[in-house]
């Protein structure tokens, strides 16, 4: 049984499954509005992150950590061993998951923890300065996120075309990234995770967008190397949080995924 009580949302009918969630609510948001078609869409918000309150104190939120509160929360919403999604930290929670033998299928977009000590310094500091910036914008996020320029400052590591965000979304992920409770934590939790290599026993899709300069797509070989038998996708034109650049081909990718 988990300690908290995350944050999920339902939407759609048919078959379910699992979006894990951190800053990247915003960029999810239209997938899960394609994906609602054809399935129930379960969105569920990582500890210290949207609506989820971080973990207790003395328990530092490690990707393993994340991992494990979300597979304790899957009974409490009815859930067993669904097919999950998720991007960056969340693909790395979606992947850790799939070791522990708690899902049916997992899509990882960009995880981290493919990254070499040099890689995850660059990639953790760039959102730091990220969220330095958007915690001094305060009441001034939508003025930025008003303008193309603005958004192409402010989510150029993230996305590969930040002037197609709309203004709205735009100024939502300022806030989030601002406020999010648990993402200095997490940070420094995360520079020390490596994913380890093991054999999946259920379908695993790992895609990386051909624009990432936050883990850059190199780190995909390493994913092959560590991860055998996994399904691996090239997103031409996409950064490191796909779902902003081509919301179309991310819902397609899901639902080719083993996610039935």
């Amino acid at each position: 049984m988990s300690d908290i009580e995350l944050a999920g949302s339902r939407r759609g009918a048919g078959p379910v499954l699992v979006v894990i969630r951190q800053l990247d609510r915003e960029g999810w948001a239209p997938v899960i509005d394609l994906l609602a078609r054809e399935r129930e869409v379960v969105a569920v918000d990582l500890p210290g992150f949207g609506a989820s309150p971080p973990l207790p104190d003395g328990r530092a939120p490690t990707v393993r950590a994340l991992a494990a509160e979300v597979a304790a929360w899957f009974p409490t919403a009815g859930l067993t061993r669904p097919p999950v999604a998720g991007n960056s930290l969340g693909g790395a929670v979606a992947l850790e998951l799939t070791r522990a033998g708690a899902v049916g299928s997992a899509v990882a977009l960009s995880p981290i923890g493919l990254w070499t000590g040099p890689e995850a310094a660059y990639a953790l500091g760039s959102l730091r300065v990220a969220r330095t910036v958007a915690e001094a914008l305060g009441p001034r996020t939508a003025r930025v996120a008003g303008s193309p320029l603005g958004r192409t400052l402010a989510f150029w590591q993230l996305v590969a075309r930040p002037r197609r965000m709309t203004a709205e979304a735009a100024d939502r992920a300022l806030r989030d990234l601002a406020r999010a409770p648990g993402f200095a934590a997490t940070r420094r939790a995360a520079r020390a995770y490596r994913l380890a290599g093991f054999t999946p026993g259920v379908p695993v899709t790992v895609a990386w967008g051909t624009r990432d300069v936050l883990t850059p797509r190199h780190q995909a070989r390493r994913a092959a190397r560590l991860l055998p038998g996994i399904r691996l996708v090239r997103l031409r034109g996409c950064g490191h949080s796909p779902m902003s650049d081509d919301p179309d081909r991310i819902a397609r990718l899901l639902l080719s995924a083993g996610t039935a």
